[in-house]
């Protein structure tokens, strides 16, 4: 266990103007406060703490966070409390181990509610101050690397845990290293098999390949030397866990694998970085499509250096990273290796928030989503998105560096650019050419977006985006245009509910009623009675709560002598509503109109269609807008005990319209070879489509079709059941409910 004095120099080594007496007061602090405090392994508990310290001296941090990180576990598992500490060390430390202790209580592998919102509690910690973060993940890793003393149920948990959370999120920070290391353990315990064998297969590669590696790092210290360029190459070989991942995705064998060994050339500045490309490549042959210039256009974690491949001295192929010495730091430890982290005067950051990175810049851009009203599962869908993908980078016409995950699509760029053009973007460009939106980008693509202001984005675009903010934005449009829709619909209902009792309706004459209805908004409390969730007849005693309706009313429960029924609402409001079986011409004059399922209202069809020309009522579903019934339909018995649900509509067609409407018909026909191919033709002779067909045979010589049919309108389907029934092979053809 490392001593008081060893830490203190262990700092100092890279920060000679440390504190000292913070760190003084730190170490012992924590250690009397755990005292006798054992670990699952027998070790003293304050070993722990010491070892986290260790973890974020090797990057190098500043003696504020040392201190938290000694202090981390005295609130959760001591009797330490957050004013002792803020009088000890100052408030901001305190505010750290408080925010610390939290977050130890998380369960990131709970049921996908409850992992969603504490992920929110972790990033927004993180969000306040990076430091947190950076101590979670050394706490985690030290607890990683001794899980194996953990009981077996639980050490899968947290293993399960690691992988899915903290691993990806430092390599969204750019913390390659502990990422690689926190995989590699957990992956240990969630697939000891595959764990196990792969191991075994790359140490028996490196011992095979251990000649080889010496030699291809003495041969290019030596060409780059040559040349006038003082190099650090040293090889290395894939971990197990990254072996695993690449097989499965790329369905090979560990045999096919190109890359299980690499080099690393370290060298003094950028410029050096790309003529030691060039000797490489002049020196060895280069293998196509195997090159990444990250230096140029960095990843969103700020990695930076270039890779590329080339076939070795013993024609083996090679893959090489090429980075400055400074380049290499953030690659290894990422957010931890940025000046910003290391700038504090007393435990306290110096302008927390000046010349931010880039992987810090996108934990604060994930945090705004919080803000957005994104439900939990689809927050967590988001980041986890973020977290696990790979990028491709692509331009805007005006040369704009766009950083999207693999698999993204021109809808997921429109997004990236901003929210406005990915909600109205119709079509795009790439590279000049007019391409679907569904096309796959690719490094280097340019991308055109060409957007009309009338449109939305489809519903059916959330299965084809990848990015969590596409996702987002796309489920959010849709909900706010079928908010609209049921909007309008309810604002029809009202206006004709309130002129059926000699009242007018407007927008700003509710708006004084909206919170007693109970919503926040005019526009919520419409679409409620758009969606029936609100009955118009409520809305109206809330506006008229003296409102008394002297006009005399039938009961509703017997046809009158003109065939009409007289229904009264709650609210006494009169309904007319024509009696069954009867078909009047006229339509009362403040029925709703209907163009049909492509309209712009919420409305959909009953099970059994209808068609112009048939007396339609509408019924409302609530969350689901109106449902249209011939008025014969038998189907409206259901809903006699529910008056408010009933809403007159009447068909508003044009006479150049191309819309089809569905209708139901039942067929009895001889059961011989020919007879379904016969009415088919019947049906495609008269113009009409099937839309569904289901076939019962009811007798050993009779056979029942019941089709779907569309139609342009009632005339159109008389006389396609006419033409049936006059059919020799038909016995009988009638619109069920007709």
């Amino acid at each position: 266990m490392m001593r008081q004095y060893e830490l203190v120099e262990k700092v100092a080594a890279y920060k000679p103007d440390l504190d000292e007496g913070l760190l003084n007061r730190a170490y012992v602090y924590a250690m009397q406060k755990h005292g006798s405090q054992k670990r699952a392994s027998g070790d003293p508990y304050f070993s722990h703490p010491l070892e986290v310290a260790a973890i974020l001296t090797d990057m190098h941090l500043d003696e504020a966070t040392i201190a938290v990180a000694l202090l981390h576990d005295t609130i959760e598992d001591t009797d330490a409390t957050r004013k002792e500490i803020d009088q000890l060390f100052g408030a901001r430390i305190g505010q750290l181990v408080e925010g610390l202790t939290k977050l130890k209580r998380l369960d990131l592998v709970s049921k996908k509610a409850e992992q969603a919102e504490n992920l929110r509690r972790l990033l927004l910690a993180i969000a306040d101050d990076i430091r947190v973060l950076l101590v979670k993940l050394a706490d985690r890793l030290h607890n990683m690397r001794t899980l194996h003393y953990m009981k077996p149920e639980k050490r899968l948990r947290i293993a399960q845990e690691t992988m899915d959370i903290y691993a990806p999120l430092a390599g969204r920070m750019g913390m390659q290293d502990m990422r690689e290391e926190l995989e590699n353990l957990a992956f240990r315990h969630v697939n000891p098999e595959a764990y196990q064998t792969i191991t075994a297969r790359l140490e028996e590669l490196r011992e095979r390949h251990a000649a080889t590696i010496a030699k291809i790092e003495e041969d290019l210290t030596q060409k780059l030397k040559e040349n006038g360029i003082e190099a650090e190459v040293s090889g290395r070989q894939k971990k197990p866990y990254s072996v695993f991942s690449k097989m499965q995705r790329k369905a090979m064998s560990l045999e096919q694998l190109s890359d299980i060994f690499g080099f690393r050339v370290l060298v003094a500045t950028e410029d050096e970085c790309y003529r030691t490309l060039g000797i490489v490549h002049r020196s060895w042959p280069n293998v196509p499509g195997r090159f990444k210039d990250y230096i140029s256009t960095p990843k969103q974690n700020d990695y930076r250096s270039i890779h590329t491949t080339i076939v070795g001295p013993s024609r083996q192929r090679v893959e090489l990273q090429i980075r400055t010495h400074e380049m290499h730091e953030i690659a290894e430890y990422g957010i931890a290796a940025h000046s910003i982290y290391k700038d504090t005067v007393n435990g306290q950051l110096r302008g927390p928030h000046s010349n931010e990175s880039n992987a810090y810049a996108w934990l604060r851009k994930t945090i705004d989503l919080l803000t957005e009203g994104d439900n939990p599962e689809e927050f967590l869908e988001h980041t986890k998105l973020e977290l696990f993908q790979d990028q491709v980078f692509c331009f805007t016409p005006k040369g704009r560096l766009i950083a999207l995950p693999r698999g993204a699509t021109p809808i997921d760029f429109a997004y990236a650019v901003h929210t406005d053009i990915g909600d109205t973007c119709v079509g795009c460009k790439i590279d000049g050419r007019i391409m679907p939106l569904m096309t796959e980008l690719a490094n280097g693509d340019e991308v055109e977006i060409i957007c009309s202001k009338a449109a939305t984005p489809p519903q059916a675009w959330e299965n084809v985006a990848v990015t969590g903010k596409a996702r987002a934005a796309i489920r959010r449009a849709t909900r706010n245009s079928i908010r609209r829709q049921y909007s309008g619909l309810g604002q029809q209902i009202l206006e004709r509910a309130f002129a059926r009792s000699g009242k007018g309706f407007s927008r700003e004459g509710l708006k004084p009623f909206v919170s007693k209805l109970g919503y926040r908004e005019i526009e919520d409390a419409l679409a409620a009675v758009g969606r029936g969730d609100l009955v118009s007849a409520d809305v109206f005693k809330a506006v008229y709560p003296d409102f008394q309706d002297n006009r005399a009313t039938k009961s509703p429960a017997r046809p009158e002598e003109d065939g009409w029924f007289n229904l009264r609402t709650a609210a006494g409001m009169i309904f007319k509503l024509p009696g069954r079986n009867r078909h009047p011409d006229l339509h009362d004059k403040h029925a709703i109109p209907i163009r049909g399922a492509g309209d712009d209202l919420p409305v959909r069809f009953g099970p059994d269609g209808a068609v112009p020309g048939d007396r339609i009522v509408g019924i409302i579903e609530p969350g689901r807008g109106i449902t249209i019934y011939p008025i014969q339909s038998p189907a409206l018995v259901a809903f006699d005990d529910e008056p408010d649900r009933w809403v007159d509509v009447r068909w508003d067609i044009d006479e150049s319209t191309t819309t089809r409407f569905p209708a139901r018909v039942r067929v009895s026909a001889i059961n011989e070879p020919g007879v379904l191919a016969g009415v088919a033709e019947t049906i495609a002779a008269n113009d009409a489509n099937i839309h569904g067909l289901s076939m019962v045979t009811t007798a050993p010589d009779v056979s029942s079709m019941m089709i779907d049919l569309e139609v342009w309108d009632l005339q159109h389907l008389n006389r396609t059941v006419n033409q049936l029934r006059s059919k020799p092979f038909v016995t009988e053809a009638i619109r069920v409910n007709g």
